[in-house]
């Protein structure tokens, strides 16, 4: 609804345009309200008609719940044998009985309105659960990790690629191939990255999703030995742990990756093998301003986008014509984050 002191506003507004020469009808329009607006606004006078809606007077429905009914809904709803009991089964209880007082939905209502529709039991009340956020500002301070299925030589039979990234550099920092899934792999595997990357005692953040090799018991004791802890995703939520769901569609996505399946898991290891030197090496990121992961990763990119900036800046030396503004922005961001709040503005792609 649009107050009365907006109305009196737009009216005056259009009244000095339509004085200076405009059409009535673009008039109302610039103003964001309709021609018939205007006119039903200021009929019957010089003064502009205030909102009657918030005053108006608007009978009962004819279906309403007479006050005697709803005494009775509150009535029987306190009675010993069903005070333990939710609307959804008082009301068939009492149809067997042949009686009918009110729908399950006017039970609820009349519940909420007394103030007795609570959470009972000793469980939690249920709750929204917000997803985990963590910051990066360097790389070895957030990894995360997944397990992906990989086609075998026959339909139905999987190979098994658990990978962590390095969520501020995008580089692959431990990989493996498997027949199975479990646990025991998991941690193997969270070893060998740490002792590959030099992790030893600084603080290390492992996200995951909330499969079971995730969180079984000797892949926790081995976290918990190495001083890292652990982040996990919201219950079926896979867009919490979007930087492993990126790199494994980058994976499957790859020209020569075999769709018919692989001959054996040694097949399936030296393929993967090829894919993470490409990835980590090779692949320029778009969510690294186009530089390798391994770039990024040892500290080369502050000088690789240095270079860029003077050769862009070179060549608007050489033709300022040709750009209308500034040049490109080459700045790598300080800080990479993993499920930002929603008014963090500092979001960066995934992918």
């Amino acid at each position: 609804m649009i107050s009365h002191p907006d109305r009196e506003r737009a009216v005056r507004l259009i009244d000095e345009a339509v004085a200076a020469g405009a059409r009535k009808r673009q008039a109302c329009e610039e103003t964001g309200i309709t021609l018939r607006s205007y006119q039903r606004w200021t009929a019957g006078g010089d003064c502009v008609k205030a909102d009657a809606r918030p005053t108006a007077k608007r009978p009962d429905p004819r279906h309403k719940l007479t006050q005697e009914e709803r005494v009775k809904v509150l009535e029987v709803a306190n009675r010993p044998e069903f005070q333990s009991l939710p609307p959804s089964q008082i009301v068939p209880a009492l149809a067997d009985r042949g009686e009918y007082i009110a729908s399950e939905s006017s039970f609820y209502r009349i519940l909420r309105e007394a103030d007795q529709q609570h959470h009972r039991g000793r469980s939690d009340a249920p709750r929204r659960k917000a997803a985990t956020t963590h910051c990066a500002t360097g790389p070895n301070q957030l990894w995360c990790w997944d397990i992906t299925w990989l086609p075998g030589p026959a339909r139905g039979s999987w190979f098994y690629l658990y990978l962590m990234l390095d969520v501020y550099s995008r580089k692959v920092v431990g990989w493996e191939v498997h027949e199975e899934e479990s646990s025991e792999l998991a941690a193997d595997l969270m070893r060998k990255a740490c002792l590959r990357e030099g992790i030893n005692g600084q603080p290390l953040v492992l996200h995951a999703d909330n499969g079971s090799p995730m969180k079984g018991a000797t892949l926790l004791e081995t976290l918990r030995q190495l001083g890292v802890s652990t982040s996990y995703s919201r219950p079926r939520v896979s867009n919490d742990n979007a930087y492993a769901e990126s790199i494994f569609r980058t994976c499957k996505y790859r020209p020569d990756y075999p769709y018919d399946g692989f001959a054996d898991v040694t097949g399936a290891r030296e393929w993967v093998l090829r894919f993470v030197h490409w990835y980590n090496h090779e692949h320029k990121h778009s969510g690294l301003k186009f530089i390798s992961p391994e770039q990024r990763h040892s500290g080369q990119s502050q000088a690789i986008m240095v270079n860029r900036e003077a050769v862009y800046e070179a060549a608007r030396a050489r033709t300022p014509a040709r750009w209308s503004g500034g040049t490109r922005n080459w700045k790598m961001p300080a800080q990479v984050w993993l499920n930002p709040e929603k008014e963090d503005e500092n979001t960066e792609q995934a992918a």
